[in-house]
């Protein structure tokens, strides 16, 4: 057990039968009262976000996580495959639990992915992947890196704002965590 107090972003705990992952969590202490704990949650196994407070004295179920190191196969009829480079031993995930990893994931990328007991519950990504450049507008002559930016759609089907200057083809650097343009990749 642990309590809420001690939750951290990222961590995972069981609650009404619930497999729970902390988005975000922060102290709030209201003029009048007790100090609460503000938890932005996700429920692994449906994806669903909510917010909510706990007092921070609750206790909850730490859920042991383990990790492997696989690859990314593929995507077909809602299910993404995922290979065990060791054992090639195979695992296939629903693509609704993993819809937004999917934006940085290519064919043949190695990943980790996260066991609760037997269950398969979520991908890790690195935290920044080289993606190509599918679609943009033409880049603009003088264009410099302080401009406003535009859109620009990546291999994975991915929408990202880049500096003017980019252009159809070239590898960009994107990190991860929260889908933005880092820099180019060198190739």
């Amino acid at each position: 057990m642990i309590s809420v107090g001690d939750l951290r972003a990222g961590m995972t705990f069981e609650k009404d039968g619930k497999l729970i992952k902390v988005l975000e969590s922060s102290h709030h202490k209201p003029g009048k009262g007790n100090t609460v704990m503000r938890l932005k949650l996700r429920d692994v196994r449906s994806g669903s976000t909510t917010d909510t407070t706990m007092r921070p004295e609750e206790k909850v179920k730490k859920a042991h996580i383990d990790s492997k190191s696989v690859q990314y196969l593929y995507s077909q009829d809602g299910i993404a495959t995922f290979m065990d480079l060791e054992t090639y031993e195979q695992y296939e995930i629903p693509v609704d639990v993993i819809k937004e990893e999917l934006n940085y994931l290519l064919d043949n990328m190695e990943v980790t992915i996260q066991f609760y007991e037997t269950e398969v519950v979520g991908v890790s990504l690195p935290t920044s992947v080289v993606l190509e450049v599918s679609e943009t507008q033409p880049s603009i002559k003088g264009a410099t890196v302080t401009g406003s930016g535009k859109p620009a759609t990546l291999e994975t089907g991915l929408v990202v704002n880049v500096p003017d200057f980019i252009e159809v083809g070239e590898k960009l650097e994107i990190n991860t965590t929260d889908g933005s343009y880092i820099k180019r990749a060198k190739n």
